[in-house]
């Protein structure tokens, strides 16, 4: 199983498990996480999900052993079958995706990473963008998010020379949310995940869904989106219980309905 499901206190974790390989994508682990979000999707228990890795790593990109078999998948296979569909869909899902990142991040791991709606990392953890050392782009969303979280400059920079950063100096330039220490860092996400699975789920999504809009729209065009969102966000149970709760002084009970 290269993909391990466990569902707790509405919280999913997704773990990438192939250690002996530092979690590096093969089109099994690729399609099993697909289809595991995907499924996350759907599951109304789930109200929160995590994307971390078994072992020592948090994904290393992409096997090259199998892209360089000759009866394996092609790279625009590869690109179009394997990473593609996780990165619309970790942008598309209506709940939180959090990603952990456990050790190196490297290649496409880097970028699933940077796809998350937050991000945390072990202090001893690292970032690569791998891809100019073997001379190709980066894929699964790099160019995208990277240049919008980090600048152009810097974003650039590293593309070009494939410099491995420090968790350290990721959180220093807004690459991630958080940088943690080793020993409190499998306790401190999981608490995190847990209040965030207790949240009004239905109005993360929402949000998701506005700032998703606002990459590429104007000002007015996502003031009108924002309307129609917030609209729909005061037809949910648990706005109901939201105002309630304050009414009447009390933390409230939301459902994620």
């Amino acid at each position: 199983m290269e993909i391990i499901r466990t569902i707790l206190n509405g919280v999913c974790e997704l773990k990438m498990n192939r250690p002996e390989v530092f979690n590096s994508f093969n089109k099994a682990m690729a399609f099993q996480l697909r289809d595991a979000l995907e499924d996350c999707a759907s599951d109304d228990e789930v109200r929160a999900i995590v994307i971390t890795g078994q072992g020592k790593a948090f994904c290393a990109g992409q096997d090259l052993a199998e892209a360089t078999d000759s009866n394996g998948p092609e790279l625009q296979t590869i690109v179009q079958e394997h990473y593609n569909p996780i990165i619309r869909k970790i942008r598309a899902i209506e709940k939180p995706v959090i990603a952990a990142v456990n050790g190196v991040a490297a290649g496409a791991g880097a970028n699933i990473a940077l796809a998350c709606d937050i991000t945390f990392a072990k202090e001893s953890a690292s970032f690569i963008q791998a891809f100019s050392k073997i001379g190709l782009i980066p894929d699964s969303g790099g160019t995208f998010f990277l240049p919008r979280i980090v600048g152009m400059q810097k974003a650039m920079a590293l593309m070009m020379t494939g410099d491995k950063i420090s968790a350290r100096e990721a959180e220093a330039m807004n690459m991630i949310y958080k940088v943690i220490e080793d020993d409190l860092f499998d306790a401190s996400v999981t608490k995190f995940a847990a209040r965030i699975a207790e949240m009004p789920t239905r109005g993360l999504g929402l949000t998701k869904k506005a700032v998703n809009a606002s990459w590429c729209n104007d000002l007015d065009a996502q003031l009108n989106i924002e309307q129609m969102l917030q609209t729909e966000a005061g037809k949910t149970n648990d706005f109901n219980e939201g105002v309630a709760a304050f009414l009447e002084k009390r933390m409230p009970e939301f459902k994620g309905r």
